[in-house]
């Protein structure tokens, strides 16, 4: 759900060891290995809580709760594409205008283009008041959207809605 290219990265190359006593080796090679050790492990294993940083840990959030809503509602959700954006786009105006950010936001299906349904995770974090309660809160963020695109109550499309917070 996040993607962007990294445009700081470079290229090196070194000259090519013609077998003179001069040679260069590249960083790899030539930074010390200490104690014979060589290279050392990851420092937190992928099934512990800390390798996920927040933004992925956010992005699960949401696609449980998709997960969740298509297993009970099924078809109705078939082609509904589920996203996370950092911030609404226009929030300085929204801010400045005195309305409050909006914590996400549907569209319907236009010609081509899916239904979508996009969290924002700053606002959504910003407006949880304790981080036990963020998954609650993103829960019924998608909830709430999901069925306003669907057109029926929220506690109609998941019976659990709003009962986290």
């Amino acid at each position: 759900m996040h993607s962007g290219p990294d445009s700081s990265s470079a290229q090196f190359s070194f000259p090519e060891d013609d077998g003179s006593t001069g040679s260069r080796r590249d960083f790899r090679h030539r930074r010390r290995n200490r104690h014979g050790r060589g290279q050392r492990g990851e420092m937190i294993f992928p099934t512990l809580p800390g390798y996920r940083n927040r933004g992925e840990r956010f992005d699960d959030m949401v696609l449980e709760t998709a997960q969740r809503l298509h297993d009970l509602q099924g078809h109705l959700l078939d082609g509904v594409l589920f996203a996370v954006e950092e911030i609404p786009p226009g929030l300085e105006e929204l801010l400045a205008s005195g309305l409050p950010a909006p914590l996400g936001h549907s569209s319907p299906a236009r010609g081509e283009e899916p239904a979508k349904i996009t969290v924002y995770r700053r606002v959504v974090e910003q407006n949880c008041p304790l981080k036990e309660q963020l998954p609650d809160l993103v829960h019924d963020v998608v909830v709430e959207h999901t069925a306003q695109l669907l057109g029926v109550a929220p506690e109609t499309l998941d019976p659990y809605y709003h009962r986290g917070l």
